[in-house]
């Protein structure tokens, strides 16, 4: 009888010729266990999804009761179904005014492709303008605004009238204009190895995406929902977005995404035609459900009061001659090493004594840092000592 890893190679669609291939038998909080009981604590929360750790009681708890009423009842927008209705208020009175419509969609990948018909539908504009190394996901749409050119060998053609702007460059910020329809860009690059920009780029870019009419759309998919120690990345820079991209974080680890913008806007999909964005199992009610619950569970909880302390922590401890840089804001965080070599090496090391680091899609010299919010200073402590010893092990020279 084959094994699991074995069906898993054999029948499981592959996306790299070397997956990690653990096996998960359960997972609680902080950790994660294999189907031997060795348990690992999870530095990358699942790619920034478990925020809240893994399987939160509330979150738990508000799934099971959904689950005694319905699952899945009819295609997005048609019922009224309360999770939704409940979620999509709750998000809107932490907002600013100007985001007040809510599209649930069932992943960031989604929301990327919604907000940018959106645009296009709402300006009446083709341009759409994205940043080099920006990761937004991988369906057409999204593929077409990824700022990584060899994750689109062979899918061609793209989306047309597409550009690219260079992250905190303020002299690339002349090329929007008039005919741009949307400015889409992660308020902190995340797959380019945790690219903070300035506060004056951020405001620059706001400015100018105002003076042409220009939507911006704020991919906060990897940012939102406390990792940097706010609700919303957007709130460090002094900024509102025309159109917010959610996921990941958003659901407690159901599948769910948004995008969100005004009624003015977000009406543009109503009509000429009607449906002019559709989807079965976005906003399912469970995920709904599970979303409420995270939200309401980070504001009551104060869970991101730590995190920038949290952050400090993680700065102080790892000291090392081989890392070349920290960056980063709140527990989203890039390591900076030399080669890839190297963070393999590391992640290789952590993972034997029971630590889970990563790396980044666009920068594989550097290792991902990305905790549930719940992570403790002595929990903290002990990962950065096995990532401190994995630099330790590592060749010289």
């Amino acid at each position: 009888m084959l094994t699991n890893r074995q069906l898993f190679l054999l029948n499981t669609a592959q996306t790299s010729p070397a997956p990690r291939g653990l096996e998960i038998d359960h997972a609680e909080g902080l950790f994660l266990y294999d189907t031997s009981g060795r348990r690992y604590m999870d530095l990358v929360s699942g790619f920034a999804v478990s925020n809240l750790g893994h399987r939160h009681p509330k979150v738990i708890s508000a799934i099971k009761n959904q689950l005694d009423k319905y699952l899945h009842v009819t295609v997005y927008g048609e019922y009224v179904q309360a999770p939704q209705v409940r979620f999509a208020e709750k998000l809107v009175s932490v907002l600013p005014d100007t985001l007040n419509a809510v599209y649930f969609v069932n992943s960031g990948a989604e929301a990327t492709e919604g907000a940018l018909k959106l645009a296009k539908k709402h300006t009446g504009r083709t341009g759409i303008l994205a940043f080099r190394n920006a990761y937004h996901g991988s369906t057409h749409g999204a593929l077409s605004v990824m700022g990584n050119a060899y994750y689109k060998a062979g899918f061609g053609p793209l989306l047309p009238d597409v550009g690219f702007l260079t992250f905190n460059d303020p002299a690339d910020l002349e090329k929007i204009g008039v005919k741009t329809a949307c400015v889409i860009v992660e308020t902190i690059q995340g797959e380019a190895g945790v690219r903070v920009p300035d506060t004056a780029y951020m405001q620059a870019l706001r400015k100018k995406c105002s003076e042409t009419g220009t939507l911006l759309i704020l991919d906060e998919i990897q940012t939102g929902f406390g990792r940097t120690g706010n609700l919303f990345g957007f709130e460090h820079f002094g900024i509102v977005p025309d159109i917010l991209l959610l996921a990941k974080g958003l659901g407690g680890g159901m599948p769910i995404g948004a995008f969100i913008a005004d009624k003015t806007v977000m009406d543009s999909l109503k009509d000429n035609p009607i449906l002019g964005h559709i989807t079965t199992f976005g906003g399912h009610p469970v995920s709904c459900a599970a979303g409420l619950a995270t939200l309401e569970i980070l504001l009551d909880e104060e869970l991101m009061e730590p995190v920038a302390r949290m952050e400090q922590l993680f700065r102080e401890k790892l000291q090392h001659h081989k890392i070349k840089e920290m960056r980063g804001k709140g527990l989203m965080l890039a390591v900076q090493l030399s080669s890839f070599d190297e963070v393999y090496g590391v992640s290789k090391f952590a993972e034997e004594n029971g630590l889970i680091v990563d790396w980044f899609l666009h920068c594989e010299t550097a290792l991902r840092i990305a905790p549930p919010l719940i992570i403790s200073e002595e929990e903290i402590r002990r990962a950065c000592a096995i990532i401190l010893e994995a630099l330790d092990r590592l060749p010289t020279g």
